[in-house]
Parts: C-alpha cells; sequence; structure tokens
C-alpha cells in the first residue's frame, strides 16, 4: 500500500515553516504561520501563564482522563468570555460547550457534527479564508460554497455581494463567519453590518458558524465579541468554535472550544448529546493542561489582570507594527497606497502582492509569506522591518 502512494503537496501554511528552517539566509523572516512574535523576534510565555503552570505543577495529584466535553469550570469560563458575565444565553442554560485540541479541533468536531446531522446542507466560506477551513469541512464530508468577501479594488468588505450569495442560501445551510480580525484579510464588518447580517440569517434560517481564533487581538475582549453578540440576539441557533492559542500564548498545547446554543436548555442538551459521540469516536476526550491553565487565569483575578495587561501588549504592539510598515514602505520608496494596513485587525493583512512578488522575495530575501500575499503582521519586529520594507520595495 504505501509503495503506491504519491508524495502529497506541503502545508500551505506549516510547510512554509519547514522551508524557512532549511533558509540559509541570515536575514530570513517568517511572516507566514500565525505566531506573534516580540521586540526580540521571540514567541514568549505570558507570565500570567508561567504563573498558572507554577501553582498548577504545586496542586496536581492526578493525571487522570478528563470528561469527553473537558473539564465543566473551563466550559463555564469559555461561555463568560464569549457572552459575557450573566448574558441570557447563559443563564437560560442554552449554551453547552465542549474543550477540543484547539480551534482546529472545534472545527473538526463541528464539522463531523454537521455532516452527520445535517447532511444535505452545504457550509458557506468566506472568499477567501482562512486556508485549512475548506479541507477540514471537505473531510468530513460536508459540501462547502464561497460568499464574496473581499473587494480587491477597494480593499475593502464587499459587503453588497456577500448579502446577495446568503441571500440565495438554502434554509438549513450553515455560514462560517470570522467573529474577529478575519483570517487572511484583517477586515471585518462594522457594527451595523453585524446587524444586517444576523438578521438575514435568522429571516433566511442559516446556521451561524462563528470561528472566534482572536479575541482580545482586535480591539479588546468586550469589543471583539460585538458581532458574535449581535447574532446570538438575532439567532436561536449557533455554534462557535474558539482557540486559546494566540490570546494566552498557549499554541503547542492546543486549547480550543466548541460551543452549541439552541433555542432552549432541552433543545441544547438533546443536540449536545450527539456531540459527545463525535468526540469519543475522535480523541475520545481532551488533553487538561492548557484548559487548566485558562480556566486558572479567568478564575483568579490577579491572574486574569496580568493576562489581559498582556494581551492589551500584545494587541498594541500589532497596531504598532501596522503603522510602521506602512511609514517604512513609503520612506523606502514605495509609491502604492498601503494606508489600507493600518485600518485592519488583529494579526493578518492582505498585502495585495501577487504571487510572483512573494515568490521573489522568498528567492531574493528569504522573506516567507504565504502565496495569496497574507502577511502575519505579528511577525514583524524593530529589527526586521527595514530590511523587510526594503525588499518589498525591491520586489514592485
Amino acid at each position: 500500500m504505501f509503495e503506491s502512494l504519491t508524495l502529497a503537496p506541503a502545508d500551505p501554511i506549516l510547510g512554509l515553516t519547514e522551508l524557512f528552517q532549511q533558509e540559509p539566509n541570515p536575514r530570513k523572516v517568517n511572516l507566514g504561520v500565525g505566531v506573534y512574535k516580540n521586540a526580540a523576534g521571540g514567541t514568549p510565555v505570558l507570565a500570567a501563564v508561567q504563573e498558572a503552570e507554577r501553582r498548577l505543577l504545586d496542586q496536581s495529584t492526578s493525571k487522570t482522563y478528563l470528561p469527553i466535553a473537558g473539564h465543566p469550570q473551563f466550559g463555564a469560563h469559555i461561555q463568560t468570555l464569549l457572552f459575557g458575565a450573566g448574558h441570557r444565553v447563559v443563564r437560560s442554560n442554552r449554551a453547552r460547550t465542549a474543550h477540543t485540541p484547539g480551534g482546529t479541533g472545534a472545527l473538526r468536531v463541528t464539522a463531523d457534527f454537521l455532516h452527520r446531522h445535517s447532511p444535505a446542507s452545504k457550509l458557506w466560506l468566506s472568499d477567501p479564508t482562512w486556508e485549512n477551513h475548506r479541507a477540514v469541512f471537505a473531510g468530513a464530508g460536508v459540501e462547502t460554497a464561497l460568499y464574496p468577501y473581499y473587494d480587491a479594488a477597494t480593499r475593502s468588505l464587499d459587503f453588497s455581494g456577500m448579502l446577495a450569495a446568503l441571500g440565495a442560501a438554502s434554509p438549513g445551510d450553515a455560514v462560517l463567519l470570522h467573529a474577529c480580525c478575519h483570517n487572511p484579510t484583517g477586515i471585518d464588518p462594522e457594527p451595523e453590518q453585524w446587524e444586517q447580517l444576523a438578521a438575514l440569517l435568522a429571516e433566511r434560517s442559516l446556521l451561524p458558524l462563528l470561528d472566534f481564533a482572536y479575541q482580545g487581538f482586535g480591539h479588546g475582549l468586550e469589543e471583539d465579541a460585538a458581532g458574535l453578540r449581535t447574532v446570538v440576539r438575532h439567532c436561536p441557533e449557533l455554534i462557535v468554535c474558539s482557540s486559546y492559542s494566540k490570546n494566552f500564548g498557549l499554541y503547542n498545547e492546543r486549547v480550543g472550544a466548541m460551543t452549541l446554543v439552541a433555542a432552549s436548555a432541552e433543545a441544547a442538551e438533546r443536540a449536545f448529546s450527539n456531540v459527545k459521540p463525535v468526540i469519543r469516536t475522535n480523541y475520545s476526550n481532551p488533553p487538561a493542561h492548557g484548559a487548566a491553565v485558562v480556566s486558572l487565569i479567568l478564575d483568579d483575578p490577579d491572574l486574569r489582570q496580568r493576562w489581559e495587561g498582556e494581551l492589551t501588549a500584545m494587541r498594541t504592539r500589532i497596531r504598532a507594527m501596522r503603522e510602521q510598515f506602512v511609514a517604512g514602505l513609503a520612506r523606502h520608496g514605495v509609491n502604492r497606497d498601503f494606508s489600507f494596513i493600518t485600518r485592519q485587525n488583529g494579526m493578518f493583512s492582505f498585502s495585495g502582492l501577487g504571487r510572483g512578488q512573494v515568490q521573489a522575495l522568498r528567492d531574493r530575501f528569504g522573506i516567507y509569506i504565504v502565496g495569496s500575499g497574507r502577511i502575519n503582521v505579528a511577525g514583524m519586529t524593530e529589527g526586521n522591518m527595514d530590511y523587510l520594507c526594503e525588499a518589498i520595495a525591491a520586489v514592485l
């Protein structure tokens, strides 16, 4: 069997990191994978995380399995983070949360759940979207379709195209939305657009699926949840797939959650009982450590305050890198208008660089960017900024 297999193509993002590691250029820069870098070019362990881990180590008495859906305390904290303290969805017991191996695990659990219980439904994805979205759902047998999202001419949201496409979707179809910090464009709907979008989803009986990977990286924890909270106000049912890799810096701990919201507590209980067999036949139960770290930080007022301060510092630094990047390009003689980059949110920017320019950056300068032109702004530093801007000016 193995002898007959052909070489599979490399992952467009993680495969890029493998190539980067082999790059001999001493000034090489990796702006592909979505990992935050500090001023020194490192990906630090947050101080709040280090303290939480120290306490957990002191308190640890067992390594026994978690329940299928993970620790209930973790789920409760995640619901508060998503919907806010005392939200009616939480008070009425309409939400159920499963701790999953990262946000990708949450997406795969959702994909399997949808395919088992709504096999005729499509999943609508933004054009463009995160490279792995289509693969995760297609791998579970879910049919996917695209709705317009990015207007390349104006470097802005194609909201009218988005509404028109979703207005033609069939009732029962699912729609994947990026709750904030859209990956790869960095462009998010405005509050009034979220209202129109949520009303359309409810009117058309479409199931919202919100991918929430960057809470706190756009404008703040509460501000970044505004779109989700607008949708939940209009739509009786939805699913949230959230990740804590970025905002807690827990990349290799794989901490995520799949949160299901139903119209009633009874419906939520029935629906979630059908999520558990999906988990059981996939990875059985989730890893404990990362979720324990998140729970402890959110449960302890001092640790939470420290974490929120560190999250604010990361967000502020990314904003500063956007501004320095635009200013640096102008300083190096680039006369194309890149000011749109300062208006985008989160870690990523849809830069507008073409595939030929991306390839030239890699070949001539050892600068690695995803083929679509998506740049990880959080990978920029004061140390590599001048070299980066000089290189982009050269390929343009």
